[in-house]
């Protein structure tokens, strides 16, 4: 499986953004989905993340409410619209994929497929 992410932007405090993960693969629809970041200097942290049928939605308390995850398994996407954006929103953006049925995980190590990662950039 190949992940691309895209979307990548520059906004102003307040505004919106959505990120798409397009991915290979027959069997994409099986396996949820992550959104993640990474500011600088930081560790990479939970953002976002969706069931492989798209019915349960997980969100970290940071972005509760502003961003949501969803998924179109017959164009093999996924989408993190995000809304109200913040400066400290800023961060290179990454999708992962977790295969096996499994329950979306808030845990990097737990998704086996990854994007290259699309930088958001939020100013005041």
């Amino acid at each position: 499986v190949q992940l691309q992410a895209s979307g990548e932007g520059l906004v102003q405090a307040g505004g919106s953004l959505r990120l798409s993960c397009a991915a290979s693969g027959r069997t994409f629809s099986s396996y949820a989905v992550g959104w993640f970041r990474q500011a600088p200097g930081k560790e990479r942290e939970f953002v976002a993340a969706i069931s492989w049928s798209g019915i349960s939605t997980y969100y970290a308390d940071s972005v509760k409410g502003r961003f949501a995850i969803s998924r179109d398994n017959a164009k093999n996407t996924v989408y993190l619209r995000m809304n109200s954006l913040k400066p400290e929103d800023t961060a290179v953006y990454y999708c992962a994929a977790q295969t096996g049925l499994r329950v979306a995980s808030m845990e990097p190590n737990e998704y086996d497929y990854w994007g290259q990662g699309t930088l958001v950039t939020v100013f005041q």
